[in-house]
């Protein structure tokens, strides 16, 4: 099984992840994926994410939503944080992840990722050589093509688990 498929690391919820620690070791950016990771597929924001992204621009963090959706419902869901954002960003191409870097003016050693998805989100943060941290998915209502990978990605789930430290 491909490397580029395993994260770096793995939390049960973005909300779990402890940013000022990574704030602390020199990162300065955090691209994310928006749904599943963020909130609810489609869903925009809630008190929890607003409060999150609140937290994360007083430790001094920029951060950058890159999705394979289209522009509307990336820049709905990035102005009210005053984030940057890429739309259809073809991931896993390393492209997207590459150009949210360029947008923050952060490098690979200072920028991390966060998403939901092992062959979407994760090869391309790999793909893109980030630190990528994989996050349960938020809600299980998804659609057909999304619920299929979900499938897939179980196993390989299952074997970094096994082999890895978790922050469960």
């Amino acid at each position: 099984m491909s490397f580029k498929l395993f994260p770096k690391e793995y939390y049960d919820s973005t909300y779990s992840i402890d940013f000022e620690k990574y704030y602390n070791k020199g990162y300065r950016g955090i691209i994310f994926d928006i749904d599943n990771t963020l909130v609810p597929h489609n869903a925009m924001h809630d008190e929890k994410s607003l409060a999150l992204f609140k937290q994360l621009k007083e430790l001094g963090f920029k951060y950058c939503f890159v999705s394979n959706n289209k522009e509307p419902r990336v820049k709905n869901f990035s102005d009210p944080v005053d984030g940057c954002y890429v739309y259809k960003a073809g991931k896993p191409k390393r492209d997207g992840y590459l150009e949210a870097m360029r947008l923050m003016g952060t490098k690979r050693k200072t920028t991390f990722f966060v998403g939901d998805q092992l062959f979407t989100d994760i090869w391309g943060a790999n793909n893109a050589r980030l630190h990528s941290i994989l996050v349960k998915q938020i809600a299980f209502h998804e659609e057909i093509q999304i619920y299929l990978k979900r499938i897939l990605e179980k196993p390989i789930v299952w074997i970094y688990k096994l082999t890895h430290k978790s922050h469960d």
